[in-house]
């Protein structure tokens, strides 16, 4: 599918410079840059939300209990009675 696509100057010649080194034309080089670039993109926003939250939250250990969110507010009452 042909794309028209505008580039300034240097970008222009930063393209010709490496279709050179790689021994092959400017329309491969920008197939390939755009697919390197794009596909971490995609892939990243395919991910689930919980897939997101594990990779956050991985390394950080829980606290070991399991009543937190039962009793929350009594627990931060708590706490913030020993700190004052």
């Amino acid at each position: 599918m042909p794309v028209s696509v505008r580039l300034d100057k240097e970008t222009e010649e930063l393209l010709e410079k490496a279709a050179r080194l790689f021994k092959t034309t400017k329309s491969d080089m920008v197939k390939k840059s755009i697919k390197q670039y794009c596909t971490p993109i995609v892939k990243e926003k395919k991910r689930n939300m919980s897939d997101v939250i594990k990779d956050l939250i991985k390394g950080h250990p829980g606290s070991g209990r399991g009543d937190l969110a039962i009793r929350s507010e009594e627990i931060l009452r708590e706490r913030f009675r020993r700190k004052h």
